[in-house]
């Protein structure tokens, strides 16, 4: 069940129906979304939702005894638990595959993976599913972040647990956001949960407008160049030229943001038509003038999170802790199991070796190293993230150099502190280009895959054929160039018809939605596509 399908629809429509009957008895209400989360995601993802409510009975208890606990340690002990069993269950299921494979590899041992919560279904349930093969739940990254999120501000005593069974399971399920986020934070929503309803008419529109904005962000810009243009070359670069897969990546750096924000305004906009906020999670991050805010305006429920519960913990840009170590160990593991191959064990032997006696006898490499090394570490663990293979280590790591040349260059740069228009944009072009750059690793298919369409671009880039793809794909271009357009346009522009589009009378606002569901539908391509964060 996924926003651009009829069936969604149908169902919000008959849970606001039954909501407007309970909405003013706060405990009945929260039970009832509560239980239609829960019917989403069982429509979306089957009987994975027994992963989702073991996650939220755990951490539910959990959070009660970190803060019952009168010793420190019997805290730390709790909020340890929570976090190795969310990763534990997020690891099984996102990275068993790797694992298997990365063992056998190493070791030249022929161990296949086993599906123990398959076998289990099948055992008590009754089902048939396969044991030789592990699905990845829907949403699993998302709600498992929210959750430790949970139980580490309960440690901090940031806020106080959830007395409600009912209104844990809400804040975890809730829904609109429950499969791609954005990923909320238990002190920014629990609180809306005691909170009485209010749908003022500014709310009203703005909730409408986001709905319809990701909408047409999804279907008209995302889904339109991907079906038509960005797909196909990604599935076969090597029958395309160079322009066309030079095209292709700046066709993905719209579509990725199209697909991705298009899902958190219209979870936004539905959240907020049942009178819940969720924070914004981008900020037109194209606008971004270096690669650190490209990444406070890109996905910044997850940047945040990463921030907060990793970068700070430990250490920030302080130096290095136990925590640092650890972390930085797991990651080598990572890469050594990624590669398969003890040869890379070695070379990460002598260049730990090769640091380490650079760090004690040049001052200024100690300093640059323990600045930034945990936000290289950081960086990393966001690609890992996404998943293990080396496209997304490359990704994440990039993306961390970036972040890293761009604190050394703004301490030597002349323009550092120009903001003149053309300085701006010469900014924002860069910024633009290494990160569409970086997506190549992000959206290749292998690594195999990812050095074609390099090399495509860097040795079959015709300029005489040029005028011919720009005339075979003018829709697509146009689409494009409409939707880069409309992002980098000035924010109190948007502001300005956002506004006039919420001050609208109510009939020419339900008009304009008929209109544009109508127009948007008409658009769509005869499949409908997934979003793209759906696969983490």
């Amino acid at each position: 069940m996924i926003f651009t399908q009829f069936f969604f629809w149908a169902f919000f429509a008959v849970v606001l129906l039954f909501y407007s009957i309970l909405y003013k008895k706060r405990g009945l209400r929260n039970a009832y979304l509560f239980i239609v989360s829960l019917f989403f995601y069982y429509k979306t993802s089957g009987l994975f939702i027994s992963i989702l409510l073991f996650s939220t009975l755990s951490d539910y208890i959990i959070g009660l005894l970190i803060y019952s606990s009168k010793k420190k340690l019997y805290k730390k002990i709790f909020v340890a638990t929570s976090v190795i069993i969310n990763l534990f269950v997020l690891c099984y299921f996102k990275y068993a595959y790797f694992f298997t494979d990365s063992f056998n590899e190493l070791f030249h041992t022929n161990y296949e993976v086993f599906n123990h919560f398959a076998q289990w279904t099948n055992d008590n349930v009754g089902t048939h599913f396969s044991v030789n093969q592990i699905l990845l739940p829907v949403g699993i990254s998302f709600y498992t972040f929210q959750t430790i999120s949970y139980s580490i501000d309960v440690y901090r005593e940031e806020i106080k647990p959830v007395r409600s069974m009912l209104d844990f399971g809400f804040y975890v399920s809730f829904f609109p956001q429950l499969v791609a986020g954005p990923i909320v934070r238990a002190a920014e929503f629990i609180p809306q949960l005691y909170k009485p309803y209010l749908l003022t008419k500014y709310n009203f529109g703005l909730a409408l407008f986001w709905i319809l904005k990701g909408l047409t962000k999804k279907i008209i810009i995302g889904d339109y160049i991907a079906v038509n243009f960005i797909d196909r070359i990604f599935d076969n670069p090597l029958m395309f030229t160079g322009f066309e897969n030079l095209m292709a990546l700046y066709g993905y750096s719209l579509q990725v943001y199209a697909d991705f924000s298009g899902y958190t305004d219209i979870a936004i906009g539905v959240a907020l038509l049942m009178g819940f906020t969720l924070p914004v999670n981008f900020n037109s991050p194209y606008k971004a003038k270096n690669v650190g805010e490209f990444w406070k305006r890109w996905h910044m429920s997850l940047s945040s999170w990463l921030k907060d519960y990793l970068y700070i913990p430990l250490g920030g840009n302080r130096g290095g802790t136990i925590g640092t170590w650890i972390a930085l160990t797991f990651i080598i593991a990572f890469i050594i199991l990624i590669s398969g191959k003890m040869l890379i064990l070695y070379a990460v032997i002598w260049m730990t070796l090769l640091c380490t006696f650079l760090a004690v006898w040049i001052k200024s490499f100690r300093i640059w190293l323990t600045t930034n090394i945990n936000l290289l570490i950081t960086m990393l663990l966001g690609g890992l993230w996404h998943g293990a293979s080396w496209q997304f280590v490359i990704w994440g790591g990039l993306n961390g150099f970036g972040i890293v040349v761009y604190k050394l260059w703004r301490k030597i740069s002349p323009y550092e502190n120009y903001n003149n228009i053309l300085a701006i944009v010469v900014k924002v072009f860069i910024t633009f280009n290494f990160i569409t750059f970086t997506r190549i690793w992000f959206r290749a298919e292998s690594m195999e895959a990812t050095w074609q369409i390099l090399k495509q671009i860097r040795t079959n880039f015709s300029v005489v054929l040029i005028p011919d793809v720009l005339y075979a794909y003018s829709n697509v271009f146009i689409i494009m160039l409409l939707g880069f357009v409309i992002h980098w346009l000035p924010t109190r522009t948007k502001d300005w018809y956002t506004s006039i589009f919420i001050n609208l009378p109510f009939p020419v606002k339900i008009i304009i939605a008929v209109a544009t569901v109508f127009g948007v539908y008409q658009a769509m391509s005869s499949e409908l596509q997934a979003f793209i964060y759906f696969q983490f």
